[in-house]
């Protein structure tokens, strides 16, 4: 592997570049997170990989060693020339300027398969920290024909996203990716391994798709609702929230729906597992 700072001091300095705060640009200087983020991606040749943000192409220059396809998306102009300059030689290299919460991702997948070679789709991404979770969210709830997601992110969010739901991170967020991954912490990444440096501490996280939803639900989107509005109040009893937010019509119904549940009136909505939620929805869609 290449030393990554000595390349990426020279990349800057040749194209005049700085980070750029606005788009939560952090450029990546730690090889053993590189080989790390990778490793745990289990790329092969039969890989497609879509890389979120890759700036100056620390992560793309690995990707496509291993990869039978890596596709860039990337919003920067400025990161674009870079890319280009580096990697328009390889034949398994193609970029998007394009925001990634505007693209359709479904028709490029769809596009790619029909390539008999790419067997898998993955996204593999340093994400920028300040839009993670509308990426995430646009991942899972597009259903989209992707194996998994390693990606790297601020470490308070990575540990809500890995969260089993009831445990101590839990987040609103949690319920979402739980029901559509399961997920693993793969590593904690010290803010040195930057420049310039971040404020926070990162977490590189892979979360593989599931197969099979972990609770039956007709209609998941009433539980998603169910769960944001819970925890819009989360200071709140569940009781309270929902009662707030309309969800239930009044307190005793809520009471009432309590009950059935064998939930306590205190309870709050981290409390819940994804079940209690999933009941819940089923009892206020009948």
């Amino acid at each position: 592997m290449e030393n990554i700072l000595e390349t990426t001091k020279s990349i800057m300095k040749k194209y005049n570049i700085r980070a750029n705060k606005n788009l939560g640009q952090n450029f990546l200087i730690n090889e053993d997170v590189v080989k790390s983020i990778v490793e745990s991606s289990q790329i092969t040749t039969e890989d497609m990989i879509i890389e979120i943000g890759p700036g100056l192409g620390t992560l793309t220059n690995e990707l496509l060693k291993k990869a039978g396809k890596v596709i860039c998306v990337e919003i920067d102009n400025k990161m674009i020339r870079i890319l280009k300059d580096r990697f328009s030689e390889y034949t398994n290299f193609e970029i998007i300027n394009e925001d990634i919460l505007k693209i359709d991702l479904n028709s490029i997948i769809n596009k790619n398969k029909d390539d008999k070679k790419i067997k898998r789709v993955k996204i593999v991404a340093n994400l920028p920290y300040y839009i993670t979770t509308p990426i995430i969210m646009k991942l899972l709830e597009e259903k989209l024909d992707i194996e998994s997601i390693t990606v790297m992110i601020q470490k308070e969010v990575a540990d809500r996203l890995i969260e089993v739901p009831g445990g101590k991170n839990t987040g609103a967020i949690t319920y979402t990716v739980y029901y559509y991954c399961e997920s693993e912490k793969i590593m904690e990444v010290t803010n040195n391994s930057f420049i310039p440096e971040p404020d926070v501490t990162s977490e590189v996280i892979k979360m593989n798709l599931r197969k099979e939803a972990p609770v039956e639900i007709k209609n998941p989107k009433v539980m998603f609702m169910i769960i944001k509005s819970a925890f819009m109040q989360r200071r709140k009893t569940l009781l309270n929230a929902l009662t707030n937010s309309r969800v239930f019509l009044n307190k005793q119904e809520g009471i009432e729906v309590l009950k059935k549940l064998n939930l306590d009136e205190n309870i709050r909505a981290e409390e819940l597992s994804i079940n209690d939620f999933a009941k819940i929805a089923e009892i206020i869609c009948k």
